[in-house]
């Protein structure tokens, strides 16, 4: 079975639609887009292709737990 970096189940955890995301940072759904090609935040993709994005990560980042710039620094 699939685990994420907090050792969840992939299953049990819940995930976000690029519109729920865009609501959330008060943006587009098509800068979130843009946001995860660029790395700065991880997307899972459904069997149809879409993107999906882990509440508790999405979460963090509004909380300031995760620096924005994550993947610039790496």
């Amino acid at each position: 079975m699939m685990t994420t970096e907090l050792n969840l189940p992939v299953e049990s955890e819940a995930l976000l639609t690029p519109s729920e995301v865009a609501a959330m940072f008060r943006v587009d759904p098509k800068t979130v887009t843009r946001w995860a090609k660029a790395g700065k935040i991880s997307a899972i993709r459904t069997l149809g292709g879409h993107r999906r994005y882990r509440e508790s990560e999405i979460r963090a980042l509004i909380n300031g737990d995760i620096p924005a710039q994550r993947a610039a620094a790496e």
